[in-house]
């Protein structure tokens, strides 16, 4: 429905499974209706997950902030990273990614509203970083990613979408090689697409509320 408001043709649009604090055996049955692709928040949670779901042939993504001592875990384990927010992680995945895995998947987040408390690049450093991702060995720059500012009276997050869709236009006509425009939740997924996402993160209106849910 999104898809077709916004004119756009729903292969376009990916959907990110958000597994975050939902359990394995929920995982295993959304992937036993077809769905592939995963994100999760949290490395100690997911790897416990993976564990239990092994061989299945998900794919796993780490959308949440990354600290240094938990990168070679996330580039051991995962397909994506969509939360690389500066140099140093970035460095440490190229570096940490096993061979044999072929490239790790990697999105920069955009902290497009320049919020203090949120993960993410600031805009204006977001191709510099963009430019280093696709030049080191073992990483496939696919894209950008971002979250918005939640929308109130005070803020339109369709701003934001757009400012970011700006973002990713001009450096693909610079030459870098990008196929993923990350952006859009549960609540404002219509928008995001609206404003060319082409991968939309569902944790609500796929798994119900998170148990035991503190954020």
């Amino acid at each position: 429905m999104a898809c077709e408001k916004a004119g756009r043709n729903p292969a376009e649009v990916t959907i990110l499974a958000v597994s975050k604090r939902h359990k394995a055996d929920r995982i295993q049955s959304l992937h036993q209706l077809g769905h592939n692709s995963f994100g999760e928040n949290y490395a100690q949670e997911a790897l416990a997950k993976m564990a239990q779901l092994g061989g299945t042939g998900i794919e796993w993504h780490f959308i949440g902030p990354l600290q240094s001592n938990k990168t070679r875990d996330v580039a051991s384990h995962f397909a994506w990273v969509q939360s690389v927010d500066r140099k140093k992680i970035l460095l440490r995945l190229s570096n940490q990614r096993p061979a044999e895995l072929g490239d790790l998947n990697v999105c920069i987040q955009v902290n497009i509203d320049r919020e203090p408390q949120k993960s993410g690049v600031m805009p204006e450093q977001a191709e510099e970083l963009a430019w280093l991702a696709s030049d080191l060995p073992n990483i496939r720059l696919r894209g950008f990613m971002t979250i918005p500012q939640a929308g109130s009276t005070g803020h339109d997050p369709h701003g934001s979408y757009q400012q970011m869709e700006g973002l990713y236009r001009a450096v693909l006509e610079k030459g870098l090689v990008l196929d993923t425009l990350s952006m859009g939740m549960s609540a404002d997924l219509e928008t995001a697409i609206m404003c060319g996402s082409t991968m939309v993160r569902i944790g609500t209106d796929l798994f119900g509320p998170r148990p035991d849910d503190k954020s």
